[in-house]
């Protein structure tokens, strides 16, 4: 930094001290009489000032209310939504990347289900592979050691 650099920045922190702005232009004027290259500084440090002043005191944009968006009626699952061979009944749970349903398989067997489905959006590789690693952990024996096998199926990603 040379000297001039030097002046230019003490001049213009001494210009910033002063609240009133003909006071600052009068200060500034006596400090550079004479010398146009520290006036042009001065000026353009007080230009740049004033045009970053403010800067962070608001918001970057003035941003709409965000809404939630909701699927389409057609791929919504509501009750008696069929999805293969279960139909659903009613939504016992949500979590942060699927909803749990009550439901009732038809064929080979009729029985009712808990079928876990994928939120329309979240079928990232990371959560389809997590959802993987959820349907293994289940995949154990229940009462009378009869061995349950929970499944991914289809283009609508479930575990049931």
């Amino acid at each position: 930094m040379n000297t001039s650099d030097s002046r230019a920045e003490h001049v213009f922190a001494t210009a910033m001290e002063i609240a009133d702005g003909a006071a600052r232009c009068a200060y500034v004027d006596h400090t550079c009489a004479g010398d146009e290259l520290l006036r042009n500084d001065v000026e353009s440090l007080l230009a740049a000032e004033a045009q970053a002043s403010g800067f962070l005191e608001g918001p970057a944009t003035e941003l709409e209310p965000v809404q939630a968006v909701k699927p389409p009626a057609a791929l919504a699952e509501s009750p008696g939504t069929r999805i293969g061979r279960y139909k659903l009944l009613e939504k016992i749970g949500e979590g942060g990347f699927g909803d749990v349903w009550m439901a009732e398989q038809e064929e080979p067997v009729r029985r009712r289900v808990a079928l876990k489905i994928i939120k329309l959006g979240m079928d990232t590789k990371e959560v389809v592979a997590r959802f993987e690693a959820e349907r293994q952990a289940l995949n154990r024996p229940f009462a009378g050691g009869v061995r349950e096998r929970p499944r991914i199926m289809g283009d609508r990603q479930c575990i049931h």
